[in-house]
Order: C-alpha cells, then structure tokens, then sequence
C-alpha cells in the first residue's frame, strides 16, 4: 500500500461521510422542518451545527465498535476497505435517488461485511459485534416509537386544560431543543462510523508500514489519529447543510402529519435511543430510530394516523441494505484487488 492509495481511501471514507450527512439530514432536520418550526435552510445550519458539536460531548465507543468488532482487525488491508466504502456509497446513492430513509451505517457495516468474507470467508466476522448491530435494526425504531408515543402521551396528559394554540405556541420553541439533542445524537453516533473505517485502515498501513506514510498518520488499536475524527465531524456536518430534500419529504409529511408537540415528542424520544446506542458503542441506524419515534407519535391518534404502507416500503429497505451492500462490497474487494 503506498501513500497515494492510502491517501485516496480516505478520501474516499470522507466523501461517505458527506453522504452519509447528507443523506441523513432527513433525520434531524424532517419533522422540525413539515412542521413550520424552522425553514429548510436554517434548519440545516441548525442541525449541522450540532452535529459537530457532538464531537465534544461523546466518547469513542462506536468507533471503537466498528474498528475492532466488526471484523477481524488482521483480514483488513486497503482492498477490504475500498469494498466497504463502494458498497456503502453505493446503495446510499441508490436509496437517495428513490427518496428511500435507508440506513448509511448499516450499508458501512454490510459493504464491510462483504469485502471481509470475499476475502477471508466468514469466520473474518466478529460475531458479537454483528449480532448487536443486527439487533438494533429492531430495538432502535421499537425503543424511538415506544419513547415517542410514551412522550406524547405524557405531554396529552400535562397539557389537557390548555387550548392549541398555547399548545402549539410553547412546542415551537422547544422543537428546537428537541432538534439540537437529536442532531447532537446523529453526529455522535454517525460520524464516529465513518472515522472507525479510517481508523482500521490506518492501523493497517501503520503495520504494514506502508511506502511514504508520514508519521501524524501512524495508529494502533490504543491510539487514534484526532484529526480523523475531526474531519469526520466537520464532514458529517458539511453534508448536513446540503441536506436531503427527497428524504425530508418522506421523512416528515409521508409516514404521518406532525404539529410541532409531535415533533417534539419524535425527536427527543430519538434522541434519547441514539444517546443510550452510543454510551454503548453500539452502531445505530439514526433512520430507522426517527422512523420509529415518528411512527409512535403519529399512532397515538389512532391506527389510521400512519400511513402503514409507507412505513412498509421503509422497513423493506432497511432489511435489504445490509445484504445488497455487502453484495456489492464484495464485488468491488474484488475489483480493487485486479486495479489497486
């Protein structure tokens, strides 16, 4: 592997990194956005914002996760990691086009997947580290919709002498607390992602002691580059403010119609997921736990208050994400190992 190689996937892991912001920014920006809370372009600024700011405030356990508990650290080399990143980016795409909420982390942790067993077969797999990730593709959107129709219950409970206008009036402004937290819950899970993939291909280069690697790119499983998770931050949040209007759509007025009480309630029973998700170090898809949050607000009002068959149609592509992207990861392992 040589500098310019090395150089060039990381780039590349960045680039995910936009997308993956980008792509996202229907998480943290959707409901507080179709309910007239905030317009489009603040509401980007606003999220990004609070994005990078994650970057202070949480430890590095999902990183830790996906560099060291996904795969088995010796398998991996630079070929493994241009897999994962063209499977991600790829299916990312794929999904933005079509307006589809899919999730970017769970397309890392399949074009991942993929790439390590074109090379090694399956027992390059880290068992536990799946099986926990695989698990939240359920808990996730099942703990946001429970906490979300939990709070909207509550707050029915609290606020049931007060006319809605008053109602309307006070959750305009907290929307916008509910937001920041659920922005702050995206960066610090998704971002640390992207600077897992960076960090595992930067031990590899550093134990292969790579031609021209220069010594501020050096790592080991005890110690990682802050500049990575740095530019992971500011990239996540860069792709935050470019937004994903085809996802908003669907994001926020598809699924159910939300006021601003309801999407505070989504928002901050997400938010409470992503926070548990990350003091774990589990990687959660910030998709599916807005999904769910928002899903358990609108079904609060009665069954026919979702729009199931939307719901459907998301939950469909979140089970074929990680099997369509690591299928594509481990054709593109086998790409990069002929032209690399």
């Amino acid at each position: 592997m040589t500098f310019h190689i090395l150089l060039l996937i990381i780039l590349m892991a960045l680039v995910f990194d936009f997308m993956n912001g980008f792509h996202d920014a229907a998480n943290s920006i959707a409901t507080v956005v179709s309910t007239g809370v905030l317009r489009p372009q603040w509401a980007v600024l606003w999220a990004a914002s609070f994005n990078f700011l994650a970057f202070f405030l949480f430890p590095l356990n999902v990183a830790a996760t996906i560099g060291k508990g996904t795969i088995d650290p010796s398998i991996v080399d630079h070929y493994v990691i241009f897999g994962a990143l063209i499977g991600a980016i790829s299916w990312n795409v794929i999904t933005w086009f079509y307006g589809i909420p899919s999730s970017s982390s769970h397309a890392l942790i399949g074009g991942l997947s993929g790439a390590a067993v074109a090379k090694a077969g399956t027992g390059a797999l880290v068992g536990s580290g799946l099986l926990k990730t695989v698990a939240f593709i359920v808990i996730s959107p099942l703990l946001g919709m429970v906490l979300g129709s939990l709070l909207m219950l509550a707050v029915s409970w609290v606020f049931v002498r007060s006319t809605p206008r008053k109602v309307d009036r006070w959750f305009r402004r907290l929307q916008l607390v509910s937001a920041s937290l659920y922005s702050l819950g995206h960066g610090g899970n998704d971002a640390q992602k992207t600077a897992g993939i960076i960090w595992m291909l930067l031990i590899a280069a550093t134990a292969s002691h790579a031609e021209g690697l220069p010594h501020w790119m050096h790592a080991d499983a005890d110690h990682f580059p802050y500049w990575a998770i740095v530019a992971c931050y500011i990239m996540i949040g860069a792709g935050t403010m470019f937004g994903g209007w085809r996802i908003v759509k669907t994001m926020g007025q598809k699924i159910t119609k939300l006021k601003p009480v309801g999407g505070f309630c989504a928002e901050t029973g997400g938010a409470i997921t992503l926070f548990l998700a990350t003091a774990l170090g589990i990687p959660v898809s910030t998709t599916h736990t807005i999904t769910g949050a928002i899903v358990g607000v609108g079904a609060t009002n009665g069954i026919n208050a979702v729009r199931w068959g939307v719901a459907s149609n998301i939950v469909w592509a979140w089970l074929l994400t990680i099997p369509c992207s690591a299928f594509i990861g481990g054709l593109a392992w086998e790409v990069a190992r002929r032209i690399l």
